[in-house]
């Protein structure tokens, strides 16, 4: 049974929609491509970061926590959220940071205090064994979270996505950053239905052997996904101005909001395999997105500098 006050946090959010993504090379391959619209369920905690909490709080209150820990990057959305959320339900949190302590910090980080998070900053040496062994020691009362909330509950609240799906379709894509959310959805999906994850980093081939481990734990009955490697655009957090052009061009076309780092990278790639005939005529694609869209503030700077960069490289060719 879900807390009270979850339950109401949940009645306040906005409602996912699906929404067609119209262009004409995808009418002209006889395919449909639509996007479940996660990021408009809230302005904070959006997309994927409400449903992998959603139950993983749930579990945190049942047993009496007094505090909630977690890890995870300077723009870290999940982090981002869980402080938000955190706030809202009068529970302190507590965060590993991958990294020296900025000098200044960024808008996410500024929130995250904000919203009472105490924030610890690792090395990424450290910050690795925290990743492969979670925290050595707790205090009483704490309640670890892993990174991007990768815990067992986490798969169930990412899956009621699927029953939001009042349309057939024969294709699901979404990102990947820990892969919790395609584990989620897999666990649920029909065996009618294939589902691609694309990975956010460079080399994630674990991610396979990640995603097998957390279905191990639970009912699946799914075999057909896979994890697609090819647009990581030079890893984590890494962008390439032909992205940022993809974006620009999406968000006018579409009047949709992409982020850089998951769902800017899946649209791009969702439309190039689209262009080399990887879906078939008939087909009908869903695309997640997976909100997060206050990742976006930390490329604003670096975005204008690479397309200066590429502006002006342009000219030299011409």
């Amino acid at each position: 049974m879900l807390n009270q006050q979850l339950f109401d946090f949940e009645k306040s959010l906005g409602q996912s929609v699906l929404q067609q993504i119209e262009a004409p090379f995808i009418k002209e391959k006889g395919i449909e491509l639509w996007m479940k619209r996660d990021d408009l369920l809230h302005p904070i905690v959006s997309g994927n970061k409400w449903r992998k909490l959603k139950y993983v709080l749930n579990d945190a209150l049942s047993v009496e926590a007094q505090r909630l820990i977690s890890m995870g990057g300077a723009y870290s959305n999940h982090l981002h959220a869980l402080a938000y959320v955190g706030h809202c339900l009068g529970l302190p949190t507590a965060a590993y940071i991958r990294g020296e302590c900025p000098k200044h910090l960024n808008p996410s980080l500024v929130d995250m205090q904000q919203w009472g998070m105490r924030l610890h900053y690792v090395t990424r040496s450290d910050y690795q064994l925290l990743r492969q062994q979670g925290l050595a020691s707790y205090q009483q009362g704490d309640y670890w979270i892993p990174e991007g909330g990768s815990l067992t509950p986490a798969l169930q609240g990412v899956a009621e996505l699927l029953t939001e799906i009042d349309i057939d379709y024969d294709v699901l894509c979404v990102p990947c950053g820990t892969a919790t959310t395609l584990a989620g959805l897999v666990s649920a999906l029909p065996d009618t239905k294939k589902i691609i994850g694309f990975a956010a980093l460079k080399g994630a081939g674990f991610l396979v052997d990640d995603v097998q481990k957390m279905l191990n734990k639970v009912a699946c009955h799914n075999n057909d996904w896979l994890v697609n490697l090819n647009y990581h655009f030079g890893g984590f957090a890494k962008t390439k101005p032909e992205l940022h052009d993809f974006i620009d061009d999406f968000e006018q076309q579409q009047q949709i909001l992409l982020e850089p780092i998951y769902t800017g990278k899946m649209l791009y790639g969702i439309y190039d395999l689209i262009k080399q005939g990887y879906f078939q005529a008939g087909q009908r694609i869903i695309a997640l997105h997976t909100g997060g869209l206050q990742g976006k503030r930390g490329f604003t700077a670096k975005h204008n500098k690479e397309m200066k960069k590429y502006d002006h490289s342009r000219i030299n060719r011409s």
